[in-house]
């Protein structure tokens, strides 16, 4: 019987991330050596004090559905953390839980988007941006950077693609893939912009708020004249190496968030019992418990720099936060490496896997087709093996 996959489906990409990461793991199952270097995700364990509230809320029975936009309490929590952290005052009838920062971005696209409106994307964005809004049937409007001006969209640049159609803004600082973080002079350049276009709303993903390297992190919700049309999505996937536990949350003008806990009620209802109930704890903590973390990222980032500046034809800049690079190998394009010919990003990973057994993710997923990106939330140890064999294949 043949199969009858919608239009919709059919048209979507599969994650160029998790694609990856599923053909490392048919390698290794293969007897294969590989290194991960794909998935964005910390190789930590979850801090203890965060187990014990895990462990406490089981035995307080937390077992029932729970509310679809997420406990009051741990509302009230991620209020604090915005306040604290970000200097934002959302209410709880602002915040909306969801189960991880990608449910929260499609909520707000589901929400928001109609048919034909355009969403601006500095590239490189984030592998699920580019899809999330073709499912609403909107456009995504890619605005090209550079490795030369640390990936990051200018005034000048946003000002050139927005039309009548531009209905949305989508970016994260710190930046997946790229690790560049916008200062606040420069949001405040990219707010004075969109001051021009009221109809304009802003998404900014801070889910690697912590993970930086440059110091404070600014929120473009708390510049002046951007608070009532910009959604801030964050979670704990990554400061606090929850992946597994699926929290992410969003603080957002109050019909934003009314709209987005209607959707959520009729396609996941509330998020998980024992994660919300242990994130309160995550994010009542200050953010030295964590420091640990962001001080071994940042040594990372420094050795994977000083290693990939060794080998001729990758050329790198200095992200600021996150924990990727996110290198130019355009000068191996056109190139035959071991009898491969090299015509782009997505040849030169694929090379990567197959000759050296290190995983990374091609550019093109990103919207930049000359870059790969490498992950550094491996260990020391993996991080200068893996650099070593890519090395010795190029």
């Amino acid at each position: 019987m043949s199969t009858h996959l919608s239009d919709r489906i059919q048209k979507m990409s599969t994650s160029a991330t998790l694609a990856m990461a599923a053909k490392a793991r048919e390698l290794r199952n293969e007897g294969k050596d590989i290194i991960g270097l794909s998935l964005g995700e910390p190789d930590f364990n979850i801090p203890d004090f965060i187990k014990e509230a895990a462990k406490k809320a089981i035995d307080d029975n937390y077992s029932s559905y729970t509310p679809v936009d997420g406990y009051a309490d741990l509302k009230k929590a991620i209020c604090n953390k915005f306040k604290r952290d970000n200097d934002l005052d959302y209410s709880p009838n602002q915040v909306v839980v969801s189960t991880g920062a990608k449910q929260s971005l499609f909520n707000v696209a589901m929400v928001v988007l109609n048919p034909g409106d355009e969403v601006i994307l500095p590239a490189p964005y984030w592998v699920s941006y580019s899809d999330i809004v073709k499912l609403t049937e909107a456009v995504p409007v890619e605005v090209k950077t550079s490795i030369d001006t640390d990936f990051k969209m200018t005034p000048e640049q946003l000002e050139a693609v927005i039309t009548p159609k531009t209905r949305m803004l989508w970016f994260s600082s710190p930046c997946n893939p790229s690790g560049s973080v916008y200062s606040k002079a420069e949001l405040e350049g990219l707010a004075e912009v969109l001051k021009k276009h009221p109809n304009i709303y802003v998404v900014s993903d801070e889910i690697y708020e912590h993970i930086n390297f440059v110091g404070g992190h600014v929120s473009i919700a708390g510049i002046d004249g951007m608070y009532d049309r910009t959604v801030t999505v964050n979670g704990v996937s990554k400061a606090f190496a929850m992946t597994g536990w699926r929290i992410g949350y969003m603080g957002a003008p109050e019909w934003i968030a009314k709209g987005c806990t209607k959707l959520q009620g009729q396609v996941t209802s509330g998020a998980n019992a024992i994660a919300q109930r242990s994130v309160i704890t995550a994010l009542e903590a200050p953010v030295s418990k964590i420091q640990y973390m962001i001080d071994e990222f940042h040594q990372r980032r420094d050795l994977v720099l000083q290693l990939l500046g060794k080998i001729e034809g990758f050329k790198v800049n200095v992200p600021e936060g996150a924990f990727y690079v996110f290198p130019d190998v355009s000068s191996f394009f056109g190139k035959t490496l071991n009898g491969n010919l090299i015509n782009n990003a997505s040849d030169f990973a694929l090379y990567l896997l197959e000759h050296a057994n290190v995983a990374t993710v091609t550019g093109e997923a990103f919207g930049n087709p000359n870059c790969i990106r490498i992950s550094y939330a491996a260990s020391e140890k993996e991080l200068r093996e893996a650099i070593a064999r890519i090395a010795s294949v190029v």
